[in-house]
């Protein structure tokens, strides 16, 4: 639902920026009048020497009691409705996969438990300090976003090539998934050399 509610908002929100920036592209370039066409007349923006927004359209409402609470309240309901669209972006933790039994029914697994196992034995491979793992997705098509802190001598690719064989493997087929897309982030580990006095 979300990527639905992301493409017709930012549909929108293009349409508008294009609609706007075509007008006052028309309207600066002077193209009615050398094209030969009448723009409306509600439109603000007629030629070169027009400003967008003239006087009497900025002090029209300033003397009308209700003009400055309901700017307001129109701003933070936009304010708050890009806050949670900016929100809702993140990337949600997996709470339950659902997995198929082989009976025809559906088994949940718990996501965070599948997290700690696929963490612990991807910390258990040689050259790996540390490890984060999250579960990310539909509850029926589970992605893994993997990142590892290795230690200095580590080989970076037998890691990946282990992590992706071995670690992502077994989870897969122990939660009996079809397939278990994922990205692995590998960063080294730093360390500071002590100062002896």
């Amino acid at each position: 639902m979300l990527k639905g509610v992301n493409r017709v908002l930012l549909g929108l929100l293009g349409l508008g920026l294009f609609a706007l920036g075509g007008g006052v592209l028309l309207g600066g370039l002077d193209l009615q009048r050398h094209w030969g066409f009448d723009v409306p007349g509600w439109w603000p923006f007629r030629g070169p020497d027009d400003v967008v927004l003239g006087t009497e359209g900025r002090t029209r409402w300033r003397e009308e009691g209700w003009w400055w609470p309901t700017v307001i309240a129109v701003l933070a309901v936009l304010l708050t409705l890009l806050l949670w669209w900016l929100l809702a972006q993140r990337r949600r933790r997996l709470g339950q996969i659902l997995v198929d039994s082989g009976d025809g029914a559906e088994a949940r697994l718990d996501g965070r438990t599948l997290e700690d196992v696929i963490e612990e034995e991807a910390q258990a491979l040689d050259g790996v300090s540390r490890a984060r793992v999250r579960l990310t997705g539909r509850r029926t098509a589970p992605a893994a976003r993997v990142r590892l802190l290795l230690e200095p001598h580590a080989d970076p690719e037998r890691i990946l090539r282990q992590l992706t064989r071995e670690t992502l493997a077994h989870a897969r087929d122990s939660a009996g998934l079809d397939r278990l897309p994922s990205k692995a982030r590998l960063r080294e580990a730093r360390h500071h050399a002590d100062r002896v006095a």
